[in-house]
């Protein structure tokens, strides 16, 4: 076959009841290029792996490599070998459990890129489906404070917190070694904003004013991985410290250029840290300690987040025993 113009990315685990559906997403594209379709499945213990059989013997229409892994790498290295298999321009992405719903999506999203040389990559609204009995209903997404950005920008929105790339709304060019991502941001919990990241080293980043994708709400996603385990106050201060680390991981791969920026979202990222945790001595010293000696950042630039927190136990604890002596 031509080589491709675009190659698309899907890597799942156990995603048997959602496969189908995000297999006909990229199925059903009307392009007038070639693309190549890759298929990552991370050795499920569900009946994945027979279901991706069934959906692409037939196809014709898109040349399909399918990796069946049979041990388990994990999902951000299922995520690196899905992007070291690509042989596109363009790389696209979709979740095992999530969907396409646009015929043009890939057609769209070439012409926009092929037109703008400034841009690595270009993104757009989705919608969410969320369980509803025993099926899923489609609802409008939140759009405001949820990381979309429906304008040109570059890395400096992602910095700020302001834009979230999302894997299945995103293409971007093929112009980056996938190893980029695991040396830079190593031992990380996500793999979007490493990637968002990464490509805003290259260019800016374009936007398609239309909905195009569905985010399927699960349990058993990313982004709610070890909810059962740790309980709710314990995963979300683990949750905000997973982007405290990749916020710093991207200041120092940004040679602190964008430090300001990347400083106070950190901040942010602390207040539900603390909401989280008793305002006692023991939780001030907790904080301190992780922002002093865990993270990965030079001393000078962590004195004004270890000044804050010591300001806000500061004036919490004094409140706490000013109400104390009140009573008594």
């Amino acid at each position: 076959m031509s080589i491709p113009l675009v190659s698309v990315c899907m890597i799942t685990y156990n995603h048997e009841k959602y496969i189908a559906e995000a297999i006909k997403g990229v199925l059903m594209q009307q392009v007038n290029f070639n693309v190549e379709f890759i298929i990552c499945d991370d050795n499920s213990k569900d009946g994945t792996s027979a279901i991706i059989s069934e959906k692409i013997r037939d196809s014709k229409k898109i040349n399909i490599h399918f990796h069946s892994h049979t041990k388990n790498k994990g999902m951000m290295a299922n995520f690196i070998f899905s992007l070291q298999q690509c042989k596109g321009q363009y790389i696209a992405f979709c979740e095992g459990d999530d969907y396409w719903t646009d015929l043009l999506k890939l057609q769209k999203q070439v012409d926009l890129l092929e037109a703008s040389p400034q841009l690595v990559a270009c993104h757009h609204w989705q919608k969410v489906a969320k369980k509803k009995g025993d099926s899923f209903e489609e609802i409008e997404a939140p759009k405001e404070g949820h990381g979309y950005f429906p304008f040109e920008t570059d890395v400096k929105s992602i910095f700020e917190n302001k834009m979230r790339i999302k894997l299945r709304t995103v293409m971007f060019r093929n112009i980056f070694e996938p190893s980029e991502i695991t040396v830079n941001f190593p031992k990380v919990a996500f793999g979007d904003v490493p990637l968002s990241f990464v490509l805003g080293k290259y260019g800016r980043f374009g936007f398609i004013d239309e909905e195009m994708a569905v985010y399927r709400q699960t349990d058993s996603g990313v982004s709610t991985a070890g909810l059962e385990k740790l309980g709710w106050k314990k995963f979300k201060i683990q949750h905000f410290k997973n982007w405290i680390q990749i916020w710093d991981y991207a200041d120092r791969f940004y040679g602190f250029k964008y430090h300001k920026e990347a400083a106070k979202t950190v901040l942010e990222f602390y207040k539900p840290i603390m909401d989280n945790l008793p305002i006692t001595i023991h939780s001030f010293i907790k904080v301190l300690y992780y922002d002093i000696f865990k993270r990965k950042l030079p001393f000078r630039l962590k004195i004004a987040s270890s000044k804050w927190i010591f300001l806000f136990y500061f004036k919490k604890i004094g409140s706490k025993v000013k109400r104390k002596l009140q009573i008594s």
